[in-house]
């Protein structure tokens, strides 16, 4: 990359490495976790498995932190350092009676900010460090970097707290009304660097609500994987699919018209969780299909469990109208009315 760089620049390239790194860490959850936990009861030897998941996802900054890097042509000492900074600056990090905790992924706006401000310092001092850089580089990231991200968190996470209270207020809206709501907020949420999981559990969000969101993601999901199913390759299409949505920030940041399909079938998905009662609970809010935690949870939570009827209203509500919608608005929005192009939701991507 060349020393100078254009703040468009500089901001896509902050969020390819953001969408990576967020995902990279969240696959093995979504894959696995699961799967493991319905097993752990027959087999307890495969606890330290879910282990590992749950470590994946609190690294969360660190591969955040050393993949924007990366995406910037750092070298190894720069790009680690901003791991570094990153990972304690995100929110994951606790400490408590001399003991240091891992919790959660942490927050992923300030990872972004945090990573940016790493990235920044290094545009700024690297010519001038040159051959000091090893001694130079981790100490300012870590010593500068890493407190201004760690101050700025709280502050930060204001902004997610304004979220949602928006997302209250619409849950005092008719009950269709809201469902069609939470479903394209968050279709949108899931595509921008606010934390899904962490909204829906600081809201409570369950019931209806929470089978809507579920199917929001869901639609964000199946929709940006079919609408560049031809310009990206398969790992990636089945990473935004069965992973997770975010990997496709930079597209709607691109474009944000490539939002539109997925708006229309958020939509006829938010009449269909209030038609079905499609439920959840707050920690299975902000997954989608990642892992099958919507569905199973929806099956779980509702009145005859595996039952036949609910086996299908499910198979159908979160996998057949998903893809189906996405396929008639897919052409609609690309040879009737053609306002985007496959083209459009091209995801520039190392695998």
């Amino acid at each position: 990359m060349s020393k100078r760089i254009t703040t468009n620049d500089f901001f896509m390239t902050l969020l390819n490495g953001v969408a990576i790194g967020s995902v990279v860490v969240l696959i093995p959850s979504a894959f696995l976790s699961e799967l493991v936990k319905a097993l752990l009861p027959y087999f307890p030897a495969l606890e330290p498995l879910l282990h590992a998941t749950l470590l994946s996802n609190s690294l969360m900054g660190v591969v955040i932190g050393i993949v924007v890097g990366y995406k910037f042509n750092f070298t190894p000492v720069e790009y680690i350092s901003i791991g570094l900074a990153t990972q304690f600056a995100s929110g994951a990090v606790i400490f408590q009676d001399s003991q240091i905790i891992l919790q959660g992924t942490g927050d992923i706006l300030s990872m972004m900010f945090t990573s940016a401000i790493g990235a920044g310092l290094i545009f700024l001092i690297r010519d001038k460090v040159k051959t000091f850089s090893l001694l130079v580089i981790p100490v300012l990231e870590i010593g500068i970097v890493s407190m201004i991200g760690y101050l700025a968190l709280p502050h930060i996470l204001k902004i997610t707290s304004l979220v949602g209270l928006l997302t209250e207020k619409l849950l005092t809206m008719q009950p269709l009304l809201v469902a069609i709501a939470l479903c394209v907020l968050f279709a949108f949420l899931i595509l921008s660097p606010i934390t899904t999981v962490g909204l829906a559990l600081a809201i409570s969000l369950s019931g209806v609500g929470s089978g809507a969101a579920n199917l929001g993601i869901t639609a964000a999901a199946i929709g940006y994987s079919l609408m560049g199913w031809q310009v990206n390759n398969t790992g990636v299409n089945l990473a935004i699919m069965l992973g997770s949505p975010k990997i496709a920030m930079p597209v709607i940041a691109r474009n944000v018209k490539t939002f539109i399909p997925i708006l229309s079938t958020s939509i006829v998905l938010g009449v269909l969780a209030s038609i079905f009662n499609i439920v959840g609970t707050p920690m299975s809010a902000g997954f989608g299909i990642s892992g099958f935690i919507g569905p199973l949870n929806h099956i779980n939570l509702t009145d005859g469990g595996y039952s036949l009827y609910n086996i299908v209203v499910t198979i159908g509500v979160f996998i057949i109208a998903p893809f189906a919608l996405t396929l008639l608005f897919k052409y609609l929005f690309t040879q009737v009315i053609p306002i985007v192009s496959e083209e459009d939701y091209k995801i520039d991507i190392e695998t």
